[in-house]
């Protein structure tokens, strides 16, 4: 018992010698220390917020394509406001007289021991003048910050653009950030925001009764540093994005590029873009709602988010998928095809081809009645599944590990999943679960409910380049003095379809470009594999799809091509994919494909949208 009592005075001395500990260092900082005095006494002191220099952002081959500039913030603080000549001001600033009063009133309203923003993004050139005349106006001070700046005129969705903080935003994120912020709003900017932002510093100035900054306070002791963000480093090669948005100028559409054995992505094109210079500086809001209102929806990155159905591009999946459930056998004949087959009441059309001896020749000429016959096989096979629901899973399980009807994973905000129905879809759709497979057979070659982005069919070419597995797409390949950000984010998937069946599902696809479908994408040099599609669009014409890798051994480049709106695979897509190809691989256009790139080039298909 004495030893309890011992160990609780040992305890209570403790917290009692805490307490005098805290009350004695109140009573310095209160009384002893002027310092803290002055540091409280809001009218000698400003606080001045430093903001930290955004990291860059460079692309792969280490050209510099996001940097930043000066710009300066007018800041008041409406507790130190005196009268003053409110047209003086208007007219130092190059604003209205209403203007300045409105704003005075709304920080005033917002906390008169605040700073607020009251006008924000005065060019540099323009800021001397404002900053001579600011002694004549008590509050009133200036705030530098870093905005971006675009070297290129290309990847605006790729980059993203920063914007100010929303209250909602104010709210979700805690206290980094004030009113006034700003935060990447979309891309690389809103993905990398933390390791971008850096982290914000602060300076005490003395100021006299003028409104004139006099130095630092008590020599900086208070001050803490502002930190820069981190560079970062894009998978984007910055040449090929522009030639590819150069190709896509006046279509609408997308091309996703991928390096297969990294993942990197190295280009990504959503057309009609923008130049992302607009969003950027004192107009920002004005740039942004004309483009919000533009109908051909130029802030909407279709290569991540858009669904369209695959269409015949599908087709070398389904193809792999039958040989693993062993449903197709790769040699084997196929004749029932005779300008389309017959399932019951339902007619699969198809267009006039050649004799279909193997799965290859299948694949080259496309064949729609070959995979619609072959995906009911699949989903009907009792061998291995013990109702249609279960082999539709089986289906659905596959699409799922070639990234479709899931999200890859990329490093953007938003990425769309698309659509790979499986039993439980089709039994609400149907209200029973006895629908059959000759009901849903169109999603086996590529149409129906079934609907890819395009970074999904890319990816889904890598998966096939690699030999069965892909590995996260990713548009960030290096963070400056930081290795492990990334680590966690990319990682590789297996497809579960043997490298044999893959081996012959790309030489179908070769035989596509060598003398298919898609023979016009053909290059000298260079053996591309790959695969035209048509998707129809029940709102228009159809749209031309295209996807492929190349070479065949040891590809480079992996690559989806959709142009909205423009009828057949081999009409745009698949002359743009070989296009970027051939870019991408040789640096330059070979003089007797010139006249491909012209036609690419002057190409406007969005007149003729529907």
């Amino acid at each position: 018992m004495d030893l309890f009592q011992s160990r609780r005075y040992i305890i209570q001395g403790v917290f009692i010698l805490v307490i005098l500990i805290y009350l004695l260092r109140l009573f310095y900082m209160q009384v002893v220390d002027k310092n803290y005095k002055q540091l409280a006494n809001s009218n000698s002191l400003r606080r001045v917020t430093v903001y930290p220099a955004r990291g860059l952002i460079y692309d792969r081959k280490q050209r510099l394509v996001l940097y930043n500039k000066a710009e300066y913030d007018l800041m008041v603080l409406p507790i130190q406001v005196t009268p003053f000549d409110t047209a003086e001001l208007a007219n130092v600033l190059n604003v209205d007289v209403s203007y300045v009063k409105k704003t005075l009133v709304k920080a005033r309203k917002a906390s008169p021991y605040k700073p607020y923003t009251f006008l924000k993004g005065i060019q540099a050139d323009q800021f001397q003048s404002v900053r001579e005349s600011l002694f004549q106006f008590a509050g009133f001070y200036s705030q530098v910050r870093t905005v971006r700046s675009y070297p290129y005129v290309a990847a605006a969705h790729v980059l993203g653009y920063i914007g100010e903080v929303s209250p909602k935003q104010l709210e979700r994120l805690g206290s980094y950030y004030r009113q006034g912020d700003y935060i990447g709003i979309t891309g690389i900017e809103e993905s990398y925001e933390e390791i971008l932002r850096g982290n914000k510093g602060v300076r005490y100035m003395l100021v006299d009764v003028n409104n004139r900054e006099q130095g630092s306070f008590a020599e900086g002791k208070y001050d803490t540093i502002a930190s820069p963000g981190l560079n970062v480093v894009s998978s984007i090669d910055i040449e090929l994005q522009q030639y590819g948005e150069k190709l896509m100028q006046n279509k609408i559409g997308s091309i996703v590029a991928i390096e297969p054995s990294t993942g990197e992505v190295l280009a990504m094109v959503s057309s009609p873009s923008y130049d992302p210079g607009l969003l950027s500086g004192k107009d920002r809001g004005k740039n942004f709602k004309v483009l919000y209102a533009d109908p051909n929806k130029p802030l909407f990155n279709r290569s991540v988010k858009a669904p369209y159905p695959p269409g015949s591009t599908f087709k070398p999946l389904m193809a792999a998928i039958g040989m693993q459930e062993q449903v197709i056998q790769p040699w084997a004949p196929f004749s029932m095809c005779r300008g389309g087959i017959n399932i019951g009441s339902l007619h699969i059309g198809c267009h006039p081809h050649a004799a279909i001896g193997n799965v290859c020749v299948a694949i080259a000429v496309s064949c729609n009645g070959y995979f619609a016959h072959y995906f009911r096989e699949v989903v009907d096979n009792r061998k291995k599944h013990k109702n249609i629901s279960a082999g539709l899973d089986a289906w659905n399980a596959y699409l799922k590990r070639f990234g479709l009807g899931i999200k890859t994973g990329i490093d953007l905000p938003g990425e769309g999943y698309g659509f790979a129905p499986d039993a439980k879809y089709y039994t609400k759709r149907y209200k029973t679960d006895e629908w059959r497979s000759s009901m849903i057979v169109s999603i086996g070659f590529g149409q129906g409910e079934l609907s890819t982005t395009p970074l999904q069919i890319a990816n889904m070419m890598c998966a096939f380049a690699n030999r069965g597995y892909w590995i996260t797409p990713h548009l960030v390949k290096e963070i400056q003095n930081d290795s492990s950000s990334l680590k966690n984010r990319i990682t590789t998937h297996q497809t579960g379809i043997d490298t044999a069946i893959c081996r012959i599902v790309i030489k179908g696809m070769e035989d596509v470009v060598e003398a298919g479908t898609a023979r016009i994408a053909k290059l000298p040099g260079i053996s591309i594999c790959g695969k035209t599609g048509t998707a129809q669009n029940p709102h228009g014409k159809d749209h031309s799809l295209f996807a492929c890798f190349a070479p065949r051994d040891h590809p480079k480049i992996a690559i989806a091509v959709i142009v909205e709106n423009s009828g057949y695979g081999a009409t745009w897509a698949a002359p743009i994919a070989s296009l970027m190809i051939e870019k991408y691989m040789n640096d330059t256009i070979s003089t007797v494909r010139k006249y491909l790139e012209t036609n690419m080039f002057e190409g406007n298909l969005i007149k003729q949208t529907p």
